[in-house]
């Protein structure tokens, strides 16, 4: 058992997506983010490297999308409702502002993904020597304890 921030992990289930609330599931992805972050500070198994980029890969791409459509929400009908301090035309504006970091930072995700999609490619095609790690080298039995015979 590992500490984050100094709390011990719950022994409950992890919290599963809702697919209908995006405050839940943005809480979720952030804690998420932040246990892959304490996780990948030392790798003791390097074959999971590769699994952890298709992981990070797809979940980029999960990530793009949401802010397409986060842009999208503002390129639409709620542009012409946004109110800014009593100003319809300030309201508006800030709105296109809002919409067009969204699709920008969602291209520049989309760009990001494609170098991690990249790393995940060359990644499979390394291979780990395990002597070089000794969680998985070969247990070495002394001659004197030959072991348990049946």
């Amino acid at each position: 058992m590992y500490l984050i921030d100094g709390k011990t992990p719950s022994t409950e289930e992890p919290p599963m997506p809702t697919f209908n609330d995006p405050v839940a599931d943005a809480d979720e992805l952030r804690e998420a983010v932040r246990g892959l972050a304490h996780a990948t500070r030392s790798i003791e198994d390097p074959t999971s490297i590769y699994a952890v980029l298709g992981s990070i890969s797809s979940a980029l791409a999960s990530l793009s999308q949401s802010l397409h459509q986060l842009g999208q929400f503002h390129d639409g009908p709620t542009r012409k409702q946004a109110w800014m301090n009593g100003d319809a035309h300030a309201g508006r504006a800030a709105s296109y502002r809002e919409s067009w970091e969204l699709h920008r930072a969602a291209e520049m995700i989309h760009q990001v993904a494609e170098c991690v999609d990249r790393a995940h490619e060359i990644e499979a095609t390394i291979a780990y020597d395990i002597h070089d790690y000794p969680s998985f080298a070969p247990v070495q039995r002394s001659s004197r304890q030959p072991g348990m015979s049946l």
